[in-house]
């Protein structure tokens, strides 16, 4: 697994609310906790935040992992806000930000904190150049845990699948992400982060790639 190669995913394909959409997402938060995103993401948010700041959650999804911040403390709901082509969910707070729309096509929010989980891997190197120049200039950390593209991921990934008996919309969409995962500082280069960022990569056995960057 040289190069990254992108492979449209199915959930991306599916309404929300179809059958096989919503039971892939109820696995992909199975999936998230044997990698343990949402705990690196809280730990690393708790350590490096500055009492005051915002965060942007970049693909929020059902907004688990934001409103996981607030309850942890690490964010007021009025200083939370996120992306997602999807609608904004329920539960979400009236007081808290949510963006439906493409990250591309507009300036980031202007908050210190930028998260992502399992989300940039779906851009082309291009497209994460033009995102990394839409980060707004009071952003001081991202923090992202994204798939790491190595042989034996996609391996232990198929067994677990097995294993677990999830939908054909996950055994597909894990295997695409991974392929479409980063390695080294791949994902800083792809940003095109300056000499201003320093950053820091780290890998969990579970197949999880971690990534922050701060300044």
């Amino acid at each position: 697994m040289k190069e990254r190669v992108f492979q449209p995913e199915l959930l991306d394909t599916l309404p929300p609310n179809d059958p096989d959409a919503i039971r892939a997402r109820e696995e992909m938060l199975q999936v998230n906790g044997i990698m343990g995103n949402h705990r690196w993401i809280e730990r690393m948010v708790r350590r490096h935040r500055e009492e005051g700041w915002r965060i942007t959650e970049l693909g929020a999804g059902d907004g688990a992992l934001s409103l996981r911040l607030v309850e942890a403390g690490c964010c007021k709901v009025a200083a939370l806000h996120a992306f997602d082509l999807a609608p904004r969910p329920e539960l979400w707070p009236a007081q808290a930000h949510w963006t439906r729309g493409d990250v591309l096509a507009q300036a980031l929010p202007d908050t210190e904190i930028v998260i992502a989980n399992l989300f940039l891997h779906h851009f082309t190197t291009g497209q994460l150049r033009l995102l990394g120049s839409r980060l707004s200039p009071v952003t001081r950390l991202i923090i992202a845990a994204e798939p790491a593209r190595y042989w034996i991921h996609s391996l232990s990934g198929r067994l677990f699948c097995g294993l677990a008996e999830l939908n054909h919309v996950q055994r597909h969409d894990m295997q695409a992400s991974i392929r479409a995962g980063f390695r080294g500082d791949e994902l800083r280069e792809a940003l095109a982060l300056d000499s201003t960022w320093r950053t820091c990569v780290s890998h969990h056995p579970c197949g999880a790639y971690r990534f922050m960057a701060w300044r």
